[in-house]
This record gives structure tokens, sequence and C-alpha cells, in this order.
């Protein structure tokens, strides 16, 4: 019998996110698809190298916070030899924000979110559309934080969304951030999905499924 694969569930930060309920909506997803699963809501597990070595996924969901060097390299050196490292919203593109090793293994930061809450489209990128991570999903509508993401050229970004400026912005031309992307980081998997900000926005079916097929993605 093949060895069951451990997922090493990590929530905390700022309540905003409401980091417990979030990670909780996918807990059984995990238990489902054979996942030993574990959760800390310290960032110190990041340092015990014995279990990172034996993780084969990381979910996060820590929002801001500050990150020591020990943790951070610890969760660098495991995604590096294999471990996956998967999360949406804040709880990964807009943790440990003067973290630059942080930054630099997922690929992007949280910049701003113009408005707050407001109506937008995630668009499935065109070329991308057959990834199995959004296979058979359309382009979808959200009400809720549209984020503005500093990102790399490394990312494979499969869905993208657009911030156009009102009267009073000062920048004159539509944006478009990275919305869902997957990396490769050394012999590790990383995926965020930048939706997430809601309890409603993670149980919304094409934000749902985009994120249970990227954490099986990015696993070991």
């Amino acid at each position: 019998m093949p060895q069951q694969r451990r997922a090493l569930v990590v929530r905390g930060g700022w309540d905003g996110h409401a980091p417990e309920e979030a990670v909780d909506l996918f807990l059984p997803f995990l238990r489902e698809h054979d996942f030993d699963v574990v959760v800390e809501g310290s960032l110190e597990v990041y340092a015990d190298a014995s279990l990172m070595a034996s993780t084969d996924l990381v979910v996060q969901c820590w929002t801001m916070g500050e990150i020591l060097a020990d943790e951070l390299h610890g969760l660098r050196d495991a995604v590096a030899a294999g471990t996956g490292f998967a999360g949406w919203h804040g709880g990964v593109v807009d943790s440990f924000r003067m973290a630059t090793d942080y930054l630099q293994l997922v690929g992007a930061q949280f910049a701003a979110h113009p408005g707050g809450i407001v109506d937008h489209t995630v668009q499935i990128v065109p070329g991308r559309a057959d990834d199995p991570i959004v296979d058979g999903i359309a382009d979808f509508a959200l009400r809720s934080e549209q984020y503005w993401l500093l990102s790399d050229d490394l990312n494979d970004v499969l869905a993208t969304t657009t911030i156009t400026p009102g009267p009073d912005d000062h920048w004159l031309v539509p944006q478009t951030s990275p919305a869902v992307w997957k990396r490769l980081w050394g012999e590790g998997r990383v995926f965020v999905c930048a939706p997430g900000h809601q309890l409603a926005d993670l149980e919304l079916p094409p934000v749902r499924t985009i994120i249970e097929r990227g954490l099986l993605w990015a696993a070991r």
C-alpha cells in the first residue's frame, strides 16, 4: 500500500481573512484525497527540518505578520526539495511583507485592492484554458477585493483580472494582474489563487474548484 501523503496546514496572522474558518473549508477535501492533515497555528513548524522533509504539501493561510529567518529558510529549503506550497489571497501573497526571500518564492506581492469591495471579472487566459487546474471553467464574476499584484515572469499564469482606473485614480490605463498561477521552485511546485477575501468567495464553485485542483497539483 502506498504511503499516505502529509499536508501541513499553517494558519494565523491577521484575523480579517478568517484563517481558521477559511482553512476548515478545505480540510475535508484533503482528507478525502488521503492526506494525513497536520494543522498548525505557529510558523515555528517551518523550522522543523524533519517534519518539513516528510511533508508533501504546505497550505498556508497567514496574512501579514513576520517570519523568522530559520522559519523562512526551512520553508524555502523544503519547497526546493519537493514539498508543494499553496494558498489563496492575502494568506499567501500578503504574508511577511518584509521578507523578500518569501516574496521571491511565491512570485508576487500584494500592492493594493483599489476601491475595496468591487465588482470585477476573473478571466481565464485563453492559451491556458486546457490546463487541468482551470479546464472547463469559464470567466467568472466576483464582488470582492480585486488584488493589484507585483509579479514576475516565472509564474505560469492561468487567470488574470483587469483593474480599470476611476475618475479619481492616478493610473491612466487598465492594469492587469495575475489571479491564478502556478510556478516551479527547485523540485517543488507553488500554486496561488489571488481571489479569496471572503469565505463566500472560497465557496463560489469556480474559486473552490480552482483551489482544490491547485492543492492537488502542488502536492508532491
